[in-house]
C-alpha cells in the first residue's frame, strides 16, 4: 500500500551532530547530503580549524556555499554573521532550510546567486542534479580541471561579483572570504580585487588545483597583494592521489 500525501510530507530526514558542544541540524533528503554531514569533521579539518580562529563579531562570506555545512558551523558554533552564495536551485533551498532548522536566520542569509568576474545571467552547468551535489561551473561547461563536461542540466543563473557585493552594500565589508567554486576561482579572485586590498580583510581560504596555471597564479598575486599562507598547512591537507591529486585548500592571512 504506497504512502499518502500527508505520509509523504512528514517524511523529513535530518542529520544531528554535536560539534564543540553545539547541537548542529543538516536536512538530508539523499546519501550525498548525508555524507556531507557525517564526513564534516573528516572532510576539510583545516577549514574547521580556520573557522575556528574567528571571533564572533567576524563577518564571513561562503561562496560557493553547497548545502551550507561551513556557513553553519560559522553562525551556529562562533556566531559569526555568515553570507552564503550557492546558485544551483537543490543546494540553495536545502541551504536555507539548513539556515532555518539551525534558527539562524538573523546570523546566516543565503542568496541564489554564482560569484564571479563579472556581474549578469548566465548558464550554470550541473554536472549532477541532485540535492548536495557539487562541481557545477557557471558560464562554461568546464570541469575542476578545466576540461569540457556535459552538463546534466543547465539552469539559468545570475552572478555577480565580490566587488560588486561591497560597493552595492549588498553585504557589509567582510573579514573573511571562503572561495570554493570548482575550478573557476581565478574568475572569482579577479571580481574581487578591490576587496582583497582593503586591510579590514584578515583572511581568505581558496580552493586551489595546483595542476592549474590559472591557480597558481592566485597563490602568486595573493601573496603580492600582501597575505602569507603556510607551506606546512597546505602540504598537509592537499590531496596527493585519486580523481583530485593536487588539490586543495590555500589559506592565507594579512
Amino acid at each position: 500500500m504506497g504512502l499518502t500525501i500527508e505520509e509523504i510530507e512528514n517524511i523529513n530526514p535530518v542529520a544531528e551532530l554535536d560539534y564543540q558542544g553545539t547541537r548542529l541540524r543538516f536536512s538530508s533528503p539523499n546519501r550525498m547530503t548525508l555524507w556531507r554531514a557525517q564526513s564534516l569533521m573528516t572532510k576539510e579539518p583545516d577549514t574547521l580549524e580556520w573557522i575556528n580562529g574567528f571571533s564572533s563579531d567576524d563577518v564571513m562570506l561562503d561562496i560557493g556555499a553547497n548545502v551550507g555545512m561551513y556557513t553553519i558551523v560559522a553562525a551556529k558554533v562562533y556566531g559569526v554573521k555568515v553570507f552564503a552564495f550557492e546558485p544551483e536551485s537543490s543546494n540553495f533551498a536545502l541551504l536555507n532550510k539548513n539556515i532555518f532548522i539551525n534558527n539562524l536566520q538573523g546570523v546566516a542569509k543565503a542568496f541564489p546567486v554564482a560569484v564571479a568576474e563579472k556581474s549578469g545571467f548566465g548558464d550554470l552547468n550541473l554536472s549532477q542534479f541532485k540535492p548536495g551535489g557539487s562541481c557545477h561551473n557557471f558560464g562554461e561547461a568546464i570541469d575542476f580541471k578545466h576540461e569540457p563536461f556535459n552538463a546534466s542540466y543547465v539552469q539559468g543563473a545570475y552572478s555577480t561579483t565580490i566587488d560588486d557585493l561591497i560597493n552595492m552594500q549588498a553585504i557589509p565589508m567582510p573579514q573573511h572570504i571562503k572561495i570554493d567554486v570548482d575550478g573557476i576561482e581565478e574568475k572569482v579572485i579577479a571580481g574581487g580585487k578591490e576587496t582583497l586590498k582593503r586591510t579590514e580583510l584578515k583572511s581568505v581560504l581558496i580552493e586551489i588545483n595546483t595542476n592549474l596555471a590559472p591557480h597558481r597564479e592566485i597563490v602568486q598575486y595573493m601573496l603580492d597583494e600582501g597575505f602569507t599562507y603556510s607551506d606546512v598547512q597546505v602540504n598537509k591537507y592537499l590531496r596527493k592521489e585519486g580523481a583530485f591529486e593536487g588539490v586543495g585548500n590555500y589559506i592565507f592571512y594579512r
